[in-house]
């Protein structure tokens, strides 16, 4: 049974390859879900672009465990030589956008959730969402879902990790920054010059070092990203905007960075969003003592994920590579999905 899933699963992924499925359009990769469903005789539902579905014998007096990938795309970068939607096999790379990120792990993870799908004897529920919106953080994706599935105990989120195992990942908040002064002509220069202004605080973000420092993820990283000030060469900015992007682990929450921040520079701030927090499994969990059993290690992401809507542990597990994610004529190893698929299995009969 698990060959015959990998070889639709790797087909599935083809035909997902083949139909434009960026942030907020995913409807014909959707369809294509569905038809996994309905092919393998699984009852499914849908909001939305998302698409979701419980084990058969689904028991609400046990755990659940969530399996999560997204089906949505980012846009083709200019560097790409393939066309994106053709998905092609060459020396054992499949090639195709969102191939690699997170198509590969999206078909493993549909794979094994049918391989389970009719086991009485489970130990724990399987929840299984195709999500959308992951790329843009979009209102309608996994977050939209979790009022709607049952309530998960603990959930694997599949993203390219080569089958590592990422029990902590980065969440992510990004500041409007905007440093003030007076407005003046520039040949007194008397008046209060808000880029020197804004100099003084991004010398901050770029000198401070918060004191946790987590030990799967490190630092928490600042960095200034956009600046704007000025509208024309001889009269002195009364206001320089720029943004900041915050990677925060999990020494700290959101707020608490934001706390931090907001009382050490002159400059208004303001989150976009607080909600994108880092996230992070115990290494004692039973689902990683599993993954550590057969061979595999621990490392901390630095990459965001749908991980950041959770507030259950959860592991970031799939094949593929991060490092090729959103990169020009991206791919995955055709092996990397059959691993992938034949790890799962065998890290879940471990705890189930």
């Amino acid at each position: 049974m698990k060959n015959k899933l990998t070889i639709e699963a790797i087909e599935l992924l083809k035909n997902l390859i083949s139909k434009q499925s960026f942030s907020g359009e995913e409807n014909e990769t959707a369809l294509l879900i569905m038809q996994w469903f309905s092919s393998h005789d699984i009852k499914f539902e849908s909001d939305k672009h998302n698409v979701w579905a419980k084990n058969k014998h689904f028991d609400a007096s046990k755990k659940t465990i969530l399996l999560n990938s997204h089906h949505d795309t980012v846009k083709p970068n200019k560097g790409y030589t393939r066309n994106p939607l053709s998905a092609d096999v060459e020396d054992g790379k499949l090639f195709g956008l969102g191939s690699n990120d997170a198509g590969g792990c999206l078909v493993s993870l549909l794979a094994t959730f049918t391989y389970f799908y009719t086991r009485e004897d489970l130990k724990y529920n399987f929840v299984i969402v195709a999500s959308a919106e992951e790329e843009n953080s979009g209102p309608n994706g996994l977050n939209s879902m979790l009022k709607i599935i049952p309530e998960i105990d603990f959930a694997i989120v599949g993203e390219p990790t080569l089958m590592q195992l990422a029990i902590a990942e980065k969440g992510l908040m990004v500041m409007n920054c905007e440093a003030k002064g007076t407005s003046g002509h520039a040949a007194h220069g008397i008046a209060d010059n808000a880029i020197y202004n804004a100099i003084e605080d991004i010398h901050w973000f770029q000198t401070f070092e918060f004191p946790e420092v987590s030990e799967t993820l490190g630092k928490v990283k600042m960095t200034v990203t956009q600046i704007e000030a000025g509208s024309q060469h001889n009269v002195i900015p009364a206001s320089c905007k720029y943004v900041v992007d915050v990677r925060v682990t999990d020494a700290y929450s959101n707020q608490e960075v934001f706390d931090i921040i907001n009382s050490n520079v002159k400059s208004d701030v303001s989150p976009r969003s607080l909600r994108l927090n880092s996230s992070s499994i115990p290494k004692e969990h039973a689902i990683v003592q599993a993954g550590i059993k057969l061979g595999r290690e621990t490392y901390g992401s630095p990459t965001l994920s749908d991980q950041a809507v959770l507030s259950c542990p959860s592991l970031k597990l799939g094949p593929g590579q991060s490092l090729r994610s959103h990169t020009a004529d991206e791919f995955i190893y055709v092996n990397e999905i059959e691993e992938g698929i034949d790890l799962y299995i065998k890290i879940l009969n471990e705890i189930i």
